[in-house]
C-alpha cells in the first residue's frame, strides 16, 4: 500500500454562499461549531459531534481553501475525505508513483499550537479527492490556520462515522477496490460468506426494479477509519431511475451519496432530529409487518410500535441487531443524505433492510 491511512479527520463539503448546509448540521442534526477560517473568499467551518467532524467550505475564493481544493464541482456535494498519514509527503511520493494526480504537493501549515502537513490527491471516484494529513504533536483542537470556537454542549447523539458509502457507476467496482487497497490500504470486507470481491453483495429489488450491488473495505479490524461501501446499480431496472442513478445524475457523476453516523441510542437521536425538523425516509408499511419481524424487534430489546412509528429499520439475529434510519438529501439536489445507526453486537450493514430502503426510496419518488 502506498500511504495506508491511520484515522478520518474529516469530511469537507463546498457549498456557495447562503446554503445553509452549516446551519443545518447544527439545528437539525446536534452537530456544534468547533473552529472557523475566514480567507481570501472562503469561509471554513468545521462542525463536530463526538469524533465525527464535517468541514463547510462556503464561498469561492481566488485561492483554495485550506486543507482542501475548490473543485468547481456543479452542485454542493461533499467533495474531499481528509485522512490522517504518518508521513504526508512520503504519501504524496507514493501516491503519484502510483499514477495519481497529486493536486496539492504538501503544505507545511504553523501556528501558536504546533504545526501540520497536508498534501491532496485525486480519487477515481468522481469529484471526491483526498487530503492525506500529518499532524503528529499539533496541541490544537482541531488544525493548524482555524480559530478555536467556544465550546457548546450539544445533544450528542452522534459519536463518530460508522461507515461512508460512494455511489460509483455501473461495473466501476472493482477498479475501486483495487485502487482503495494499493493506495490507502483497505481490504474487502465480505457481506455474506464465501462473497467474491469482484461481485461484492447483490441486492435484486424484484421485477422491474433492479438491484443494488454493495462492496465494503475496511483498513482493518476496530480502526479508526471507517468502513467504505461502494453501491452500484444493477442491469435490469425498467422503470425509471433508482436512488443510485438518481444520484448520478443530480449530482453529475459518482460521489459521496452518504455517511452513516453512530449513535449510541437511536430512538433518541431519530426522535431529537424529527423534533428539529429533519426529514426522515418511511420505510415501507410492510416491513414491520413482515412475518418475524415483531419477535425480532422484541428479541433486540424494543417495541415494534415505537420503531414502526419512528421509522426504524432493525435487521439481525442470534442476538446481534442493527438498528437504521435514514434522512433524505440534505441538498436541493437529490444527492447527499445521512444514515443514523446503532448497532447492538452487528458488524454488518443490515443486508435485511437494503431491499426495504431500496423499496422506500423508490415509493417516495413514485410520490414526489
Amino acid at each position: 500500500m502506498a500511504a495506508p491511512a491511520r484515522r478520518l479527520c474529516h469530511i469537507a463539503f463546498h457549498v456557495p454562499t447562503g446554503q445553509p448546509l452549516a446551519r443545518d448540521l447544527q439545528r437539525l442534526f446536534g452537530f456544534q461549531p468547533w473552529a472557523a477560517r475566514e480567507a481570501g473568499g472562503w469561509r471554513q467551518l468545521a462542525l463536530r459531534s463526538g469524533d465525527a467532524v464535517f468541514l463547510v467550505n462556503e464561498g469561492a475564493g481566488p485561492q483554495e481553501p485550506l486543507y482542501g481544493l475548490d473543485s468547481r464541482h456543479a452542485v454542493p456535494s461533499a467533495t474531499n475525505l481528509c485522512f490522517d498519514v504518518a508521513d504526508a509527503g512520503a504519501a504524496a511520493r507514493a501516491l503519484a508513483a502510483k499514477g495519481s494526480c497529486v493536486l496539492v504537493p504538501p503544505v507545511r501549515v504553523q501556528d501558536a499550537l504546533g504545526a501540520a502537513t497536508y498534501t491532496v490527491v485525486s480519487s477515481p471516484a468522481g469529484n471526491l479527492s483526498l487530503t492525506l494529513l500529518e499532524r503528529t504533536g499539533y496541541r490544537g483542537p482541531f488544525l493548524p490556520g482555524f480559530q478555536p470556537l467556544s465550546a457548546k454542549t450539544g445533544p450528542g447523539w452522534f459519536s463518530h462515522v460508522d461507515h461512508l458509502t460512494l455511489a460509483c457507476t455501473r461495473g466501476s467496482s472493482p477498479t475501486l477496490v483495487r485502487w482503495f487497497h494499493d493506495c490507502l490500504g483497505f481490504h474487502h470486507l465480505p457481506l455474506s460468506p464465501g462473497e467474491d470481491p469482484e461481485l461484492g453483495f447483490e441486492v435484486t429489488a424484484g421485477s422491474g426494479q433492479g438491484g443494488l450491488r454493495l462492496t465494503a473495505l475496511q483498513t482493518r479490524p476496530c480502526s479508526a477509519v471507517p468502513t467504505l461501501v461502494l453501491a452500484e446499480s444493477l442491469p435490469g431496472a425498467t422503470r425509471g431511475l433508482d436512488q443510485v442513478q438518481q444520484f448520478l445524475a443530480q449530482h453529475r457523476g459518482p460521489g459521496l451519496q452518504h455517511v452513516g453516523l453512530y449513535t449510541p441510542n437511536i430512538i433518541e437521536a431519530t426522535e431529537g432530529v424529527t423534533l428539529a425538523g429533519g426529514r426522515l425516509l418511511t420505510p415501507p408499511k410492510a416491513y414491520y409487518q413482515q412475518p418475524g419481524k415483531e419477535s425480532q424487534i422484541r428479541a433486540a430489546g424494543h417495541e415494534p410500535n415505537q420503531l414502526a412509528l419512528q421509522g426504524i429499520l432493525l435487521d439481525g439475529e442470534k442476538g446481534k441487531f442493527l438498528l437504521q434510519v435514514f434522512t433524505k438529501s440534505l441538498f436541493a439536489e437529490d444527492t447527499f443524505f445521512l444514515e443514523l445507526i446503532q448497532r447492538q453486537g452487528a458488524t454488518g450493514f443490515g443486508q435485511g433492510n437494503i431491499r426495504a430502503l431500496w423499496q422506500s426510496v423508490e415509493e417516495q419518488a413514485a410520490r414526489d
